[in-house]
């Protein structure tokens, strides 16, 4: 594949050594002129990051088409036809989180906006169920209890989205009701308001200071009780932060658990002996199918169908169907095992995976936490 124009003289221009035809025996360096036009620069450059031959192209279509066959095949010499899977890796992992990546800041919800239409829908739907519990055969016991959840749902509901102050008034109202009235039913509702209005006072660490200081001494929090407080009150106050950071050190936890997951591999196929390296670059392959399929299909999930919509669902099934049907194929093919052993290996696999990424991101958050704080 030609990339310029070829020097007629014959020295290296980066060595010095005689050259015999376009490519410098010693270092390598093609033997090209200097000065080259833009578009010569723009598809030397390409060529070049794709190794001047596609190799980036002639290695995609077989890691999608043929499970496990790129990695017998690198590992077995034939290297020429195929890009280096670390190179291919970073090049791949760069443009998944490019793509399917994208920072969703938290919108507050606007409660006002659409309180009274909430609020005339609930209503709507109880008197649905008080005309659909008085038709004949319906025990009137049963009508009776079922209304009454509905409604302790809907002002549960209503109670929550209620600012601090009017909760506060709320909660008067009620515990001035229930001093005339004695009612069970109004001294449950306020035990469970009070429950939510008490999360939401504490919504900062000052104000939960200041409930535990107007609380007998019996009953205040101890200082252990009070740090843990303190983190999950921080943590819900810069929750979108740290989430924002934690979605942007993806690519760090995913590069760091390759690693482990080989390892994972290796432990369920020890009886293979093969070199440690060998499953990284399985692992690595793999990886790279799961990055381009959600290249292709996050996008459209997420931008055309909608990521809640029907469609999306069923792509989302049909992604995990075909990586699973990819895994159990990839390992069948390069470990050379019986059906239900690859099954139930690919079980533990990912059981391992599942908690060494779950650990991981605990990790993760509790760093991302301190830093912040």
């Amino acid at each position: 594949m030609s990339a310029g124009k070829y020097r007629k003289e014959h020295n290296c221009l980066n060595c010095g050594a005689h050259v015999e035809k376009h490519y410098c025996s010693d270092c390598g360096q093609p033997n090209l002129e200097l000065k080259e036009s833009f578009w010569a620069f723009i598809s030397h450059s390409i060529a070049h990051y794709f190794h001047f031959d596609n190799k980036f192209f002639q290695t995609l279509s077989p890691l999608l088409t043929k499970p496990g066959q790129v990695t017998l095949d690198y590992l077995a010499g034939k290297r020429a036809r195929y890009i280096n899977p670390v190179s291919m890796y970073i090049f791949v992992s760069i443009v998944y989180f490019l793509v399917v990546y994208s920072p969703k800041h938290g919108q507050k919800e606007k409660h006002d906006i659409g309180i009274s239409f909430e609020k005339k829908k609930d209503e709507n739907v109880t008197d649905s169920v008080n005309k659909a519990l008085k038709l004949p055969g319906v025990p009137k016991a049963i009508a009776n209890r079922t209304v009454k959840s509905l409604n302790k749902v809907i002002k549960t509901k209503d109670f929550k989205g209620l600012t601090f102050a009017d909760q506060e008034k709320e909660l008067n109202r009620l515990r001035a009701e229930n001093n005339k009235l004695k009612s069970d039913s109004i001294a449950d509702m306020i035990e469970d308001f009070s429950d939510i209005h008490i999360e939401r006072n504490d919504s900062t660490y000052a104000a939960y200071l200041g409930r535990q200081e107007k609380l007998p001494l019996a009953y205040r929090d101890n200082w252990y009780e009070r740090m843990i407080k303190k983190r999950a009150i921080n943590i819900g106050e810069k929750s979108e932060v740290i989430q924002e950071t934690l979605e942007h050190n993806r690519p760090k936890q995913f590069f760091l658990l390759m690693p482990l997951l080989a390892l994972f591999i290796m432990w369920n196929f020890r009886k293979n002996h093969i070199y440690y390296l060998d499953h990284l670059i399985f692992t690595i392959h793999g990886m790279m199918v799961y990055f381009i399929i959600s290249i292709f299909t996050q996008p459209i999930m997420k931008h055309v169908f909608g990521e809640d919509s029907v469609v999306s669902n069923i792509i989302k099934v049909g992604v995990t169907v075909f990586l699973f049907w990819y895994m159990f194929k990839a390992l069948t093919i390069f470990y050379q095992r019986k059906t239900w052993s690859t099954i139930f290996k690919i079980f533990w696999i990912l059981i391992l995976y599942a908690v060494a990424f779950k650990l991981s991101e605990m990790a993760m958050i509790n760093l991302i936490y301190y830093v912040a704080t």
